[in-house]
């Protein structure tokens, strides 16, 4: 059974910044796209960053291009977002999500396979 858990949400104040993690079982991040997303309540999922394992390709939503940075820890199978510069619109429930991948980035948008549960993040003005 393939699970991701989603921890490192929290209340921050604006300005700061926060490190999610995505640990990730059942399922190997060699060969893969992750993705981050985030949904604040009333509106639609929005995709932050996706990462494809196998070639290093990245893309960032404008909205964070320059505050967030994706990352993977293959040996211990975890994917991170760093947040930085932190604003109250920021905040919001983030999940990350996974599946097999060739070349290249997905989407920001792409439906993945696997999901986890989310975080919470709350910032504060």
């Amino acid at each position: 059974e393939v699970q991701l858990v989603e921890s490192g949400g929290g209340l921050v104040q604006a300005g700061g910044s926060l490190r999610l993690s995505c640990a990730v079982f059942g399922f190997t991040l060699a060969e893969s796209a992750i993705g981050w997303f985030r949904q604040a309540p009333g509106k639609e999922r929005e995709g932050l960053a996706c990462f494809n394992t196998k070639d290093s390709s990245t893309r960032y939503a404008e909205s964070v291009k320059g505050r967030f940075t994706i990352s993977r820890n293959t040996t211990e199978n975890v994917v991170y977002l760093q947040m930085n510069s932190l604003k109250p619109e920021d905040s919001a429930v983030y999940l990350c999500a996974a599946e097999g991948w060739g070349w290249g980035a997905p989407t920001l948008d792409h439906d993945y396979a696997y999901w986890g549960q989310g975080t919470q993040v709350t910032v504060s003005s």
